[in-house]
């Protein structure tokens, strides 16, 4: 590619004659190469370059060069035939300077529709001082965080200081396909409202910017200051190495360290680096995902490293590959003992298909991590959209707060959404507990998000047997929360189905003889865009005589837990309306629901 800018610059040098600008109208004057490959050249006086994006087109490789330097390549799906949306490119730092943008394709010999030169994309090309990020998506959640436009998957970096949460993600800002990773940025004060910020770093000539963590450097180990956020990160490049980044304004900018990288390995998968402080051992951890393991490493200086162990072989599901590491140490509800956590996602390999997130309780003395039981595997989620997950760094009062991707490796380039693809789960609170002589996580939300809730509304005690009448949810867009408690009686199965007027539908289940929760979205409303996406979950409970679920709904997701976070399961849906209507039904019997209370969400 490197040969072929040459190229193009030696052609534009010869042959000057040709006319490089920008019409009155934004719109560009392109010059085609021939090859497949085209150049467009101005001096910005606008805000952006507006790419018209076809995702179902091939890959173009496009450079942004400077007096003859490229300072950015990048990978994006121009418009052939028709444009499904507009990415921006920014041009803030370059005004007054002369801009050329190559575009060649990745793919030479894909089938094309058209001649390059005859491709859509540019008529529609343009430059502007305005890029609108409105909402034009039905299914965008209404209090579960969302890029403003682009693709997100993976948290990263997720960090407290000086009263604000940070919450970096991968990131690709020219596409809402997964590419180009960058570490995208917003920040709340209250873990419930988000506020963007712009991004946090971008890919260097080491590759694109993978996933990884932050810390504080209270203590200035480092040398960078005292108290300056640090991040981790993995570099992609042609092979997956490690590197770091400093800010010393809070988060707002990074500077990335000029040693990087500060890890390496010949293996192709070593990557995610989650980086902890270990009273203990007086040194800083990083765990770091390498396969179908996970590494340790220590530190005094967070510049340089030394391996410690590795854990994995014999524990847990290895049909995937290992990533996304966390390690943390937590208290056992109702004793005066701590465990730590190791979590571990995995992809594919979850108990429902794709992606999903597993952990293990033990100890952990600063070198190795030892699992207090092999021989059982452990799920923090029973749904189908939870992923990645990992938590907040430095967070105040000692709180184990997680945040996790909420879709699934299966379909997440699938989902029926165009301006943005994926959101989060809501953050979670984490916490062990012991039962029958095992020690498990308990995950429930945040109390902030109590915050969004209106006035309640409360349905009182129903007695069912057979189906009961629907019961209307409150017109506020899908988005409400409910506490549901039933008291098993004779019934063999408690059912309680969400409903709108299409006859789109998510089952909800007590089976009471095998003691499962099941969650049933195969009529759930737009379901065709992959194979894999439509189909039940279903999670362990233990038998009671009162059965507490608590629903979060959102415009595309349902998140279910019991009253003690030891019921969790997350899933999509993406109904054609709202789903307003409530009704339920017994069989084998009867059940009574004791009490039913609705909370429209207010969101502001």
């Amino acid at each position: 590619m490197k040969t072929q800018v040459l190229h193009w610059l030696i052609s534009y040098l010869l042959f000057g004659c040709v006319a490089y600008s920008a019409a009155a109208d934004g719109r560009l004057k392109v010059h085609h190469l021939g090859g497949d490959y085209s150049m467009v050249r101005f001096v910005p006086k606008d805000t952006y370059l507006l790419l018209p994006i076809q995702e179902s087109a091939s890959e173009s490789k496009m450079e942004l060069i400077v007096s003859g330097q490229a300072l950015q390549t990048l990978n994006v799906r121009l418009a052939v035939d028709t444009v499904d949306y507009f990415v921006p490119v920014e041009l803030t730092n370059y005004q007054g300077k002369e801009l050329v943008f190559s575009f060649g394709r990745v793919s030479p010999t894909a089938p094309l529709s058209s001649p390059h030169s005859k491709w859509i994309c540019w008529e529609e090309m343009t430059l502007s001082d305005r890029f609108d990020t409105s909402n034009r998506e039905k299914h965008r959640p209404a209090y579960h965080f969302t890029p403003a436009w682009g693709w997100m998957n993976d948290p990263n970096g997720m960090v407290y200081k000086d009263g604000v949460y940070h919450y970096f993600y991968q990131y690709n800002p020219y596409g809402s396909v997964w590419g180009n990773m960058h570490w995208g940025h917003a920040t709340s004060k209250d873990l419930v409202h988000w506020e963007h910020q712009p991004v946090a770093l971008a890919p260097d000539a080491l590759g694109a910017i993978f996933s990884g963590s932050c810390v504080v450097d209270k203590e200035n180990t480092a040398g960078f200051g005292k108290d300056a956020i640090i991040a981790f990160y993995t570099s992609a490049g042609s092979k997956q190495t490690q590197s770091m980044a400093y800010s010393l304004d809070n988060g707002r900018t990074f500077t990335k360290y000029a040693g990087n990288p500060i890890l390496t390995a010949k293996v192709p998968d070593f990557r995610d680096p989650k980086v902890i402080w270990h009273e203990g051992a007086k040194r800083w951890i990083m765990v770091l995902a390498v396969g179908q393991e996970m590494q340790f490493y220590s530190s005094a200086n967070l510049k340089e490293w030394t391996y410690e162990s590795s854990f994995g072989e014999g524990q847990g599901v290895h049909a995937g590959v290992w990533e996304c590491p966390d390690l943390f140490e937590l208290p056992v509800k109702g004793t005066k003992e701590s465990r730590w956590v190791l979590i571990c996602n995995i992809n594919p390999g979850g108990p429902f298909g794709g992606s999903a997130t597993q952990y293990f309780v033990g100890t952990f003395d600063g070198k190795q991590f030892v699992n207090e039981e092999p021989s059982e595997t452990k799920w923090m989620d029973y749904g189908r959209d939870h992923y990645a997950t990992v938590t907040w760094s430095n967070a105040p009062d000692n709180r184990r707060i997680a945040i996790a991707w909420m879709s699934n490796w299966d379909y997440a380039n699938q989902v029926p959404t165009s301006q943005y693809r994926s959101a989060t789960s809501v953050p979670r609170e984490l916490g062990l507990y012991r039962a029958d002589g095992h020690t498990y996580m308990s995950s429930t939300p945040v109390p902030e998000l109590a915050a969004l809730r209106g006035a309640v509304e409360k349905k009182g005690s129903l007695r069912v047997h057979g189906t009961s009448n629907p019961l209307l949810l409150p017109d506020n867009g899908g988005c409400y929360e409910m506490v549901v408690k039933f008291r098993a009686g004779s019934a063999k199965q408690m059912e309680m189905t969400l409903l709108n007027a299409q006859g789109e539908q998510v089952v909800m289940r007590y089976d009471l003889p095998t003691r499962r929760f099941i969650m049933d979205r195969r009529e759930s409303g737009i379901t065709d865009f992959s194979p894999r996406f439509a189909g039940a979950t279903s999670a362990p409970v233990a038998q009671q005589k009162e059965y507490t679920l608590r629903l979060l709904v959102d415009r595309s997701s349902i998140e279910a837990f019991d009253s003690e976070g030891k019921l969790v399961m997350t899933n999509l849906v993406f109904p054609n309306s709202p789903y307003d209507r409530i009704q339920f039904r017994a069989e084998g019997g009867s059940f009574t629901v004791t009490a039913l209370d609705i909370y429209p969400l207010i969101i502001q």
